[in-house]
């Protein structure tokens, strides 16, 4: 901008009409030209910050016309930018930030001008964040918030001469506010509690820029520790004071500049204040920023691996720096030794020798060995940790390791806190370079709701996991996985399996098979005999077996079990399968893992381990099965005060099937709620599920007996989905005199409150109660924002059923109130439900369904195609 351009500015003092206006709209329009012209050279890949300058020196420019038209020349004020604006930083859409620095005298008189300035900027199209403070109102202000002290810290004048300057200086010194060592610790906490808001991890699936872990914020943390703590001004200053090496600043640099054009190009997409990293936005800013599909890794799987990758080089860097500041204000601790290579320095792991590792990749793998074993490290030395990475292109591959090299990897697996181990080696590098593959998946995010981690991060999950079964406290998530960890033969073979279950995502083909070459030729590499290789390979070759027989198999059905067993062939691998898939769920997200899955594969765990006791020669005829089953339930409804006659009598009335595929004390306790029933009227009982941390979390078996009429079961579903419960699991059965024994497995859906039992039956007996089903509809529901972008194709597939029966299998996305819709469907086609598994993965719905006409009579094919079309329907509704 010119000179010349602000000539048309009005005169100083004007009332603000038609002149005002006048240049509020040419501000507008000059303003709009600049972020279009910035947004050109942005997409030109212009350098980010002579972008974030290019715009600074704009809003300058407008700044100082709007001051020149409002205040007199000679009025005893001065004006400042702050905060990022004062770092002469300004993204797209960023606040502008400014002091008026003025003593009360002169605020007063010059109210109304300061007024009409800020409104004017608004005006032209600026959101102005503004304070007007005296020398001491900013002591005071400072002192009472360190973000005022933070922000004025930043201060560039716009219209402020030397004395002015040194005024606001004088202000804020730490001579009279926040000396240093109170503005670190301080500054630390803030970062501590911010870092806490998004769960400590970069890797969220719509992380914040700005605000997350590893994010911009981080580093300008630093920058205001390092001139509050050392008087610094720049990185140049640190490392001149030798707090901050060349390379480090340079990788710094290097990923603030990748933040800082992820930041900018998000502005630009949003077209609105936006710092989170939404869905909405990212496949749009992935094509702007250039990234393109591959049939390995879309784009925006592209961008998002970057992002996680610089803001763990971020924290990294982070955590050397906050202990040097740490130093430099507390002084050097009396180191204390270890043995001849390390010592302790104010509970900091060191390197006792200056030259440590000299290109040693053995001494590397001793630094682990000896931090395992001395549980009072804080962490690793600031400098030990950048003599680490200085080294790390030192350390081979294993491929290329020599057998001394491996052995002492292998070491580490079986030494104390082996997990501990293997993520400090992840988090400082090391185990990218040990292990090629793993640098591969290393900040690789999958682009779904059911993995809500970066492969890298969700591995580290999973081996806490097993740490957590190693530790002997029994976990309330876990029903029986402390008692399965120790009998096993060898520890180590269930780590490396969580370690290659998912190294190999995103290579196309199968991950699973191909994992399971690598971990072969890992382990054999290593040393470990032919048979424990063999059992590590087979359980990443078949580490979603148990998962999907659980979850999407009758378990209950002897076939189904007899099939499973025959897979795992023997008790020690049942063992370790199970104790991986558990591991495994409950890494892949927090909201995954719930009391169901618990009972699903602790009952197929148990149901195998008995077939395999019994000999896979051997199954169990489905009548000495219903034998086994009526007694444990007789022994069990005792509890009740229920035997003999009478308990023969209830047992009478329920089907055959209950007593193949229900458990001993479901089955007596649904006995014990017929009691006394009448014939013709429901009857409907919840309870607690019966498995660990199952009350906590609001998880409830609830039962009806009912004479069976059509819409019986979309009104129940109905009703279910009313009282905010989302259905884990459906178990129709057809009793005797035309009345069903229908069980359902429920939890609180997300977000709902959890739900008495005594709530949900007082619901279902009224709905039931009514003459007409056809009234009770589900809640009509508005699809959550996230799941716009995770559509999934509808697949509907129809398959004859061994009794008859029409099986309907569908995938979907999920949503609320999914399943209540369904049913919905299934009552307009008049069609009758004889069973249901109900199974959700992330975003993704997968159900099955038995199906019969009003006249139970399987699908024709005309019905099946209308049906067909009708779901469609449905869920191409789903976007309402």
């Amino acid at each position: 901008m010119t000179d010349g351009a602000a000539a048309n500015v009005p005169a100083a003092g004007s009332p603000p009409t038609a002149p005002d206006t006048a240049w509020a709209s040419d501000a507008r329009a000059r303003l709009a030209q600049a972020d279009a012209d910035g947004a050109a050279r942005f997409d030109r890949n212009d350098d980010i910050d002579a972008l974030l300058r290019a715009r600074a020196v704009a809003v300058d420019t407008l700044v100082r016309e709007a001051w020149a038209h409002c205040l007199p020349a000679d009025a005893p004020l001065a004006l400042f930018a702050v905060g990022g604006y004062g770092r002469g930083e300004l993204y797209p859409q960023s606040d502008i930030d400014l002091l008026v620095l003025a003593e009360p005298d002169a605020q007063a008189a010059h109210a109304d001008a300061l007024a009409q300035f800020f409104a004017l900027l608004w005006d032209a199209g600026l959101p102005v964040g503004h304070a007007v403070r005296s020398s001491a109102e900013c002591t005071a202000a400072a002192a009472a918030d360190i973000t005022v002290l933070t922000a004025l810290s930043e201060a560039r004048p716009l219209r402020a001469d030397a004395s002015a300057q040194r005024a606001l200086a004088d202000a804020i010194d730490a001579r009279h506010t926040w000396p240093p060592h109170d503005y670190f610790v301080a500054k630390r906490e803030e970062q501590r509690t911010r870092h806490a808001r998004f769960g400590d991890t970069a890797d969220n699936l719509e992380p914040n820029l700005k605000e997350g872990p590893g994010g911009l914020r981080d580093i300008q943390t630093l920058r205001w520790m390092a001139l509050r703590v050392l008087g610094a001004r720049d990185p140049q200053g640190m490392i001149a004071l030798g707090q901050l090496g060349a390379d480090e600043y340079a990788t710094l640099e290097r990923e603030r500049r990748a933040l800082a054009r992820l930041r900018f190009g998000l502005h630009l997409v949003a077209q609105r204040r936006e710092e989170r990293l939404r869905f909405d936005h990212q496949k749009t800013l992935a094509a702007r920023l250039g990234h393109v599909d591959t049939a390995d890794n879309l784009a925006v799987e592209q961008m998002m691996q970057g992002f996680y990758r610089s803001a763990a080089v971020v924290l990294r860097i982070n955590d050397r720096l906050l202990q040097r500041f740490e130093e430099q204000l507390e002084g050097e601790a009396v180191a204390e030794p270890i043995d001849a290579a390390f010592e302790l320095r104010r509970g900091y792991l060191a390197a006792r020798d200056a030259d440590w590792p000299a290109l040693d990749a053995a001494s590397i793998f001793d630094l682990f060995a000896t931090w395992s074993a001395q549980p009072r490290v804080r962490g690793l030395h600031s400098r030990t940790a950048r003599a680490l990475a200085e080294a790390l292109p030192a350390i081979p591959a294993y491929t290329a390791a020599t057998p001394a090299l491996r052995a002492k990897f292998v070491a580490l697996l079986r030494g104390p806190q082996a997990v501990d181990t293997v993520a400090r080696m992840a988090r400082l590098g090391v185990l990218a370079r040990w292990l090629p593959a793993f640098a591969q998946v290393s900040g690789r995010m999958q682009f779904d709701l059911f993995h809500v981690f970066t492969v890298d991060q969700h591995t580290l999950a999973v081996l806490r996991n097993i740490a957590g079964f190693a530790s002997g406290t029994p976990d309330e998530r876990f029903a029986i996985a402390h008692e399965v960890y120790p009998r096993l033969r060898k520890p180590e073979l269930l780590l490396l399996a969580g370690l290659f279950h998912d190294i190999a995502k995103g290579r196309g083909g199968d991950h699973s098979e191909l994992g399971a070459v690598d971990a072969r030729e890992f382990c054999s590499a290593h040393g470990l005999s032919d048979a424990d290789t063999d059992i590590v390979a087979w359980l990443v070759r078949k580490h979603l077996l148990m998962s999907v027989t659980a979850q999407k198999q009758d378990i209950s059905d002897q076939d189904v079990i007899h099939r499973f067993a025959r897979e795992v062939a023997d008790r020690e691998r049942l063992d370790l399968l199970y104790l991986l898939t558990c591991a495994d769920i409950a890494g892949t997200s927090p909201k995954l893992w719930n009391a169901w899955k618990d009972r699903l594969l602790a009952d197929l765990h148990t149901a195998t381990r008995l077939a395999l006791r019994r000999g896979l020669e051997n199954p169990v005829a489905a009548a000495d099965r219903i034998a086994e089953a009526r007694a444990a339930a007789e022994e069990a409804l005792r509890g009740f005060g229920v035997e003999g006659d009478e308990a023969n009598a209830l047992f009478a009335t329920m089907p055959d099937e209950t007593f193949l595929r229900g458990r001993p004390d479901q089955i007596a306790w649904q006995a014990a709620v017929l009691r006394g029933a009448r014939a013709g009227t429901a009857r409907v009982s919840a309870r607690t599920l019966n498995a660990q941390g199952a009350a906590r979390i609001g998880a409830l078996e609830v039962f009806v007996h009912s004479p069976d009429r059509d819409g019986l079961f979309a009104a129940i579903i109905a009703t279910l989905d009313r009282a905010g419960l989302a259905i884990q699991q459906a178990r129709l059965f057809d009793g005797p005199d035309g009345h069903v024994f229908d069980t359902f497995e429920v939890l609180p859906a997300e977000g709902q409150r959890t739900v008495a039992a005594e709530d949900v039956e007082r619901r279902l007996s009224t709905a039931l109660a009514a003459p007409d089903l056809d009234t009770i509809k589900p809640a009509r529901r508005n699809q959550p924002r996230h799941l716009r972008h995770f559509r999934i194709a509808p697949q509907v597939e129809f398959a004859d059923a061994a009794d008859g029966r029409t099986l309907l299998s569908l995938v979907c996305t999920d949503r609320p109130g999914l399943l209540a819709d369904v049913t919905q469907v299934f009552r307009a086609q008049r069609l009758r439900v004889h069973d249901a598994r109900i199974a959700t993965f992330g975003a993704r719905a997968e159900d099955v369904f038995k199906l019969t006409d009003e006249r139970d009579h399987a699908l024709d094919p005309a019905h099946r195609e209308s049906l067909r079309a009708a779901l469609i329907a449905c869920f191409e509704g789903d976007s309402r």
